[in-house]
């Protein structure tokens, strides 16, 4: 599962580490404004991550290969803590993702699990986070990679969740590639009907 990293109630050298290395937060954006947030971001040299993947839509007409947001309503950018008004004063910008006294900080591993997802493995949202059978991916471009086990006909899928912003996607992988992380963590497959 993914890990989120507070910034709160840390020791004085965590902090001093926060202000001083510039980290992956989430920006919280308006509804179908995160092409937009990109947009400005990026006049702002501000680094920043959007995740899409390609949605073919049917108009009246015709069809129409789209690029959605991944985790719509964010945008992950990664500055200094100090910078982040530069950030906040974005256009359709809503806040940081976190508490008032605690941000959520996304490490730099689980960014590059998204962007191989999205690259590799078919990356997909997925709203159900019905609990399977926790693995981790072991060959591959998707490797290291941990989530759940999801199974949809004769693919295999693994749900990846980034527990931070309460979303989650799917990557497709060959079945033998995927291995439990712990076996006492299995949960009996009747769960996942729901998931396919």
């Amino acid at each position: 599962m993914a890990r989120v990293h507070k910034l709160a109630n840390t020791s004085g050298t965590d902090l001093e580490t926060a202000w001083l290395e510039p980290r992956w937060y989430v920006l919280f954006v308006r509804s179908n404004q995160e092409k937009r947030v990109a947009q400005h971001l990026s006049s702002r040299s501000i680094e920043h991550f959007l995740p899409t993947y390609p949605l073919i839509s049917q108009w009246r007409d015709r069809k129409v290969k789209l690029l959605k947001p991944l985790f719509p309503g964010y945008v992950f950018i990664k500055l200094f803590l100090a910078d982040r008004l530069k950030a906040l004063l974005v256009p359709n910008v809503v806040n940081l993702v976190g508490t008032k006294n605690s941000l959520s900080v996304i490490s730099d591993e689980e960014i590059e699990w998204v962007r191989r997802g999205v690259e590799h493995g078919g990356a997909k949202p997925h709203a159900c986070l019905n609990a399977g059978e926790v693995v981790i991916i072991k060959t591959g471009t998707l490797a290291g990679m941990e989530g759940i086990l999801l199974r949809a006909q004769n693919s295999t899928r693994v749900l990846v969740q980034l527990n931070s912003i309460s979303r989650a996607f799917t990557v497709e992988v060959d079945s033998n590639w995927v291995e439990p992380t712990r076996p006492e963590l299995r949960r009996t497959s009747s769960s996942l009907s729901d998931c396919a």
